[in-house]
């Protein structure tokens, strides 16, 4: 069972709810109820959109982590593991503030990296290793996979890639694009070119 992305702009569903219990939301984002989901949109949106803004991120960092955050909230409900010590408010917000400092790690080695670098011509090499291995993992993708990538590193909203690709909304190609990289990165990790290339970094 996947679990489906919000639209950003949800402003049609204000008011649907004026209060769920925090049950009855659990219950919602198990059975993926876009009623609830629609809801948690609305009123938990925002104190993730100022922590991340506050914190050195953008508005497109905003919906990376708020969407990261909803999926392992809906993977703890599902796999049972969900242990809540304060309202579900509070408690998903705690998500997004780990999702956002993982990046923010991630970010910052990235950045420690090209710092590191000793000159532009290694900076240069550097870069077409990562290059070559995304070039030859990426043909391993399934061909719908490939096109969701192509279209939205084209520019491409997601409303036009899911006209272009037939899907059933915004909602399903914001979440085919994301499993969809997901795959990608996997199989960049496995590549033992890229095993390789960390090893030279350290």
């Amino acid at each position: 069972m996947e679990i489906l992305y919000l639209p950003f702009d949800s402003s049609k569903h204000k008011g649907l709810f004026k209060k769920i219990s925090d049950i009855n939301i659990i219950i919602g984002i198990r059975n993926q109820d876009d009623k609830v989901l629609n809801w948690l949109y609305d009123n938990y949106f925002q104190s993730v959109k100022n922590h991340v803004l506050n914190n050195s991120g953008s508005i497109e960092d905003v919906s990376d982590v708020f969407q990261d955050s909803i999926i392992a909230l809906y993977n703890q409900i599902t796999e049972d593991n969900l242990n809540l010590t304060t309202d579900l408010k509070g408690y998903f917000f705690g998500i997004a503030r780990n999702v956002w400092s993982a990046q923010l790690r991630r970010k910052q080695k990235t950045t420690d990296l090209v710092i590191d670098l000793p000159d532009e011509t290694t900076e240069d090499q550097s870069d077409l290793v990562l290059e070559r291995i995304i070039s030859r993992v990426f043909q391993r993708l399934k061909s719908d996979q490939q096109m969701v990538l192509n279209l939205f590193s084209d520019g491409l909203t997601y409303e036009e890639i899911a006209e272009k690709m037939n899907l059933k909304n915004e909602v399903y190609a914001r979440r085919k694009k994301y499993l969809s990289k997901e795959a990608l990165l996997d199989l960049v990790k496995e590549d033992p070119e890229y095993q390789e290339y960390l090893r030279f970094q350290k």
